[in-house]
Order: structure tokens, then C-alpha cells, then sequence
């Protein structure tokens, strides 16, 4: 099994200082192209221009929602590929483009690559951020149609904002009420999220649980969709993020002295969708800010959507007035889906493949894979392209071979397997997983079996973290941050994700 090495990146011989600021950045792109995925490099690397003076590294983005995001997903990648370059850690700054203007190609240091193309080459999932809707909506995807003064439809270009300021996250087209599989293990959530975007639900907030891969994000985003397609308002202010992007959004507008700007904001919508509210847990400044914030929401009758992959109670280190805010509305929780609402989901993703999928292979990955719904979409997915890359048809035979590198049915590791199967993927002994040091690799290793314990097994939090002598909310933070990094672009959570993976395939006895 690969072992996890979580070593940083070190400079090699050939990474000498260089004598000119186009090498500099050059280098410091095939560092970031080698590291990143291919989609995320094209889109956010490759239009940024440089110019590096004695120890700062600036960056210029075509607009500031590129500057935004770069700033807020990219930036460690950044510093890290600089340091290798330069021997040791610049300043990065990343600044937007003056309107009208746009970073000279020359400086990117990748004549072969330039700006326009690398945009252009961009997978359609990966759509670049170089134009804004008309919709004024903070979050807005491909598929919304953004109306003229006229009251004209016309469909926007690329769905990003146009006329507020630039958002961290833009909708996903492919999440929509209309592409989400009803089952018994969501219907409460999926009636509710349909009400909420309907104003039909009696309460203003909605608060969805549930593990990773169920749906959250799907139904969160769907809710964005419809707000902007049948709101009675003329022009919906619907903001869309993360509560990791809104600390580091509040951070930078402390430093900045911008708390104003910041609050009229989030405080000025119709609808706030706020994910992954776990993050906030122990830290006080932010929570105070998304209590005001809610409290400010709520008394203009805005609706706020919530999402975490733990129900309120379970949320510890919480101040009780938000906690309480966050059960004053509608409570909402998605179960791992059945094998008939399984079967459905892969039909309908099969039909959105535009393949016919057998019956017989239906049954088969219905039956197998249980865990989550990003698992069966992730094991279609790789049925479709092997079948598309062999010329052939989908069969039986293709379907168990893929099956072999996905968890199928199977008999579930105890505590005690998991804690092996840990120290196996990640090259360490029981007694360091299990020491108080800080150490990276074993911080992530005892995250590691945090994660897999509530995932796969029916302990508690407390009774997990009492396997360790650690508090219960050492153990919620733990699972926060795995999560956080497996759903990040970076070398880091690319490794932990697969390192699990592998954990999760090899670690279980499966049926024949």
C-alpha cells in the first residue's frame, strides 16, 4: 500500500534562482502544473501575469474574481512552488487587472501557453471565469438566463457576477431540483429545499445534515438555481459559499479596514446559502460575525439555507445563540440512499453520459456500491470513459473490473481495523498515531481514523475521541479539517483523499 509522505517540496538542482522575472514565474508554473489538476491549472494559473521584485511575487488575474479565487484556493500552492524556486517563501500578492485592461501574456513566462488558449482549452466543467451575468446574483451558473431591461431572456455567458462584488464559489449548472433523485433517504430535504426556494416554507431558515456525498451541496445549489429562475423579485441577491470562505473573507476585510464593505454584503441579500458551518467551531470572531449576519438577514426577511456534515447537537464549541438560530428554522437530514433510489441515480446519470446502461450492470453497482453518491458517480463515470476509451460496450465483465478499485458490499472494519489499516497507509506505528505530538503526518493520520470511525463504524463522537483520550470536539474539528482538505485541489488533500481511498478498498473484506 502507498505510504503517505508528507514531506514539503524541495527544491531541486535545476531550480536555481534565475537572472530574469519571466523564468521565475515559468518555473514557478511547471511546479504548479505538475501539482495541480490539469482543469484548475488552465482556468486560475496560466491567465495570471507576474512580476517579481526582491521578495514579493506579484500576481495580476484578468478580473477580481479571479484575483479571489486564486487568493482564497491557490495561494499556499503558490508561496510553496515559489519557495522552491527561490529558496524561500516571498510575498504573494494577487491583484485584478485595471478594467479595460488584462495582464500582458509576455509575463506569464509560457509563450506556449497563452491566455486566451489556455481559456479556451478549458473543459466545459471548468468554464473560464472571464465574463459575468447581467442577473444580479452573486452566484449565478451556466444555465441561468439573465434578463434585459426589456424583459428579454437572454442566457448569460459564463454565469459569474457582473455588478457585485466577485463571490468565492459560482453554481454548478448540473445541480439542479430537476437532476436530483428523490428517494425515502432525502425526500424531507429535497420537499424542503424545493419550499424554501418556492418562499412556501413556513420558516426562513433551513438547516441540511448529512454525511459526505449525500447531497448537501447538490440541494444547496439547487435552491441558488431556482431563486434565480422563478423568484417574484426582479433581480434576487442570492450569495453562495463556504463558512471557511467567509472567515477568510472577514480576515481580509479586517486587514483591509473593510468590515463595512464586508457586512453590507452578506447582510444585504434575499438568500444566504452558507455550507459546512461546522468550520466555525472554536472560532469566536466568526461566529459573532455569521450570528449578526443571520440576525441581520432574518430581520429583512431574507431566507438563510445552511449546510454541515453534522446535526446542530452534535456541534460543540458553538455559542448557543447561533446554535439556537441554526434550530430555529426547518431541520433537515439525508440518509444514505437505498438500493432502488441508488438504481435510479445511476440511470440518471447514465442518461446524462448519453449511454445505455444494462440492467444487469445497474443491479450490479446498485448492489455494490453503498457508501455515498459520489462514489456511484465516480465508478459510472470511469465505466463510461473505459468503455469510450476501448471501443467497446458496456458488460458485466467491464463493470467488475472497475468495481475492483471502489469499496463494495462488505463486511465493515472495527475500530481497531481501521486504526491499522491508518497506520499501514500512512507509514506509522499505533503509539505515534496515538501520541500528543503535532507532528503533520501524525495530526493527519489521527484525523484519518476520526474521519473513517464515523463514517464506517456506530461509534460516537465522544466514544471515538475516548479511544484516544481526546475531547469530542478535538474529534469534530479533526473530521472538519480531513473533509476540508480531501474537498481542496492541493497536493495534500489529493494524497489524503487517495491515501483513504485506498484504506477504504483494501481495508474491508468484500463478497465475492
Amino acid at each position: 500500500m502507498t505510504t503517505g509522505a508528507f514531506s514539503p517540496l524541495q527544491p531541486g538542482p535545476e531550480l536555481r534562482k534565475p537572472s530574469t522575472m519571466i523564468s521565475i514565474w515559468g518555473q514557478i508554473q511547471n511546479i504548479l502544473e505538475k501539482s495541480l489538476n490539469p482543469g484548475l491549472f488552465k482556468v486560475w494559473i496560466s491567465p495570471l501575469a507576474a512580476e517579481v521584485r526582491d521578495d514579493v511575487l506579484r500576481l495580476v488575474a484578468p478580473n477580481e474574481f479571479v484575483a479571489a479565487w486564486v487568493r482564497d484556493r491557490l495561494l499556499d500552492d503558490i508561496v510553496q512552488a515559489a519557495t522552491a524556486v527561490l529558496g524561500s517563501a516571498p510575498t504573494v500578492v494577487v491583484d485584478a487587472a485595471a478594467p479595460g485592461s488584462a495582464p500582458r501574456p509576455l509575463r506569464t513566462g509560457r509563450p506556449d501557453a497563452p491566455v486566451a488558449d489556455a481559456v479556451a482549452d478549458a473543459p466545459a466543467h471548468e468554464a473560464a471565469p472571464l465574463a459575468a451575468p447581467a442577473v444580479h446574483v452573486a452566484h449565478a451558473a451556466q444555465s441561468v438566463t439573465a434578463r434585459t431591461a426589456s424583459g428579454v431572456a437572454h442566457p448569460s455567458q459564463l454565469g459569474l457576477p457582473l455588478d457585485m462584488p466577485a463571490s468565492t464559489r459560482a453554481l454548478n449548472w448540473r445541480f439542479s431540483f430537476d437532476s436530483f433523485v428523490v428517494g425515502p433517504n432525502n425526500e424531507l430535504a429535497y420537499a424542503a429545499s424545493r419550499g424554501i426556494s418556492r418562499e412556501s416554507l413556513s420558516a426562513d431558515t433551513l438547516f441540511l445534515s448529512s454525511g459526505p456525498g449525500l447531497g448537501k451541496t447538490h440541494l444547496m445549489q439547487a435552491v441558488g438555481h431556482a431563486l434565480c429562475g422563478v423568484s417574484n423579485r426582479a433581480a434576487p441577491r442570492v450569495e453562495y459559499l463556504t463558512a471557511e470562505e467567509f472567515a477568510t473573507r472577514l480576515i481580509a476585510a479586517l486587514k483591509a479596514r473593510e468590515v463595512d464593505r464586508f457586512k453590507a454584503r452578506y447582510r444585504d441579500v434575499d438568500v444566504l446559502l452558507l455550507e459546512d458551518v461546522h468550520f466555525l467551531q472554536g472560532k469566536e470572531r466568526m461566529q459573532d460575525e455569521v450570528l449578526a449576519t443571520v440576525k441581520a438577514l432574518k430581520s429583512r426577511g431574507s431566507r438563510v439555507v445552511l449546510s454541515s456534515s453534522f446535526a446542530p447537537r452534535d456541534l460543540k464549541n458553538l455559542d448557543t445563540q447561533l446554535v439556537s438560530r441554526f434550530c430555529s428554522g426547518f431541520l433537515a437530514h439525508i440518509d444514505k440512499p437505498g438500493f432502488e433510489t441508488r438504481r435510479r441515480i445511476l440511470c440518471e446519470k447514465a442518461r446524462l453520459h448519453q449511454v445505455m446502461l444494462p440492467d444487469n450492470v445497474t443491479d450490479l453497482l446498485a448492489d455494490r456500491i453503498r457508501s455515498d453518491v459520489r462514489q456511484i458517480e465516480s465508478c459510472l463515470h470511469n465505466l463510461v470513459l473505459k468503455a469510450k476509451l476501448l471501443n467497446r460496450q458496456i458488460s458485466m465483465e467491464m463493470a467488475w473490473e472497475v468495481l475492483g478499485h471502489y469499496a463494495q458490499q462488505e463486511v465493515v472494519m472495527d475500530f481497531e481495523g481501521i486504526v491499522r489499516k491508518v497506520c499501514e497507509g500512512f507509514g506509522i506505528s499505533p503509539q505515534q498515531l496515538n501520541s500528543r505530538s503535532r507532528k503533520r503526518e501524525y495530526v493527519v493520520a489521527r484525523n484519518s481514523v476520526f474521519y473513517l470511525a464515523r463514517k464506517h463504524t456506530e461509534l460516537s463522537l465522544k466514544e471515538i475521541g475516548d479511544r484516544f483520550s481526546r475531547r469530542h470536539s478535538t474529534v469534530l474539528k479533526g473530521i472538519t479539517s480531513i473533509e476540508r482538505e480531501m474537498s481542496r485541489e492541493t497536493p495534500l488533500g489529493r494524497q489524503v483523499s487517495n491515501t483513504l481511498s485506498l484504506i477504504e478498498r483494501n481495508g474491508r473484506i468484500t463478497y465475492p
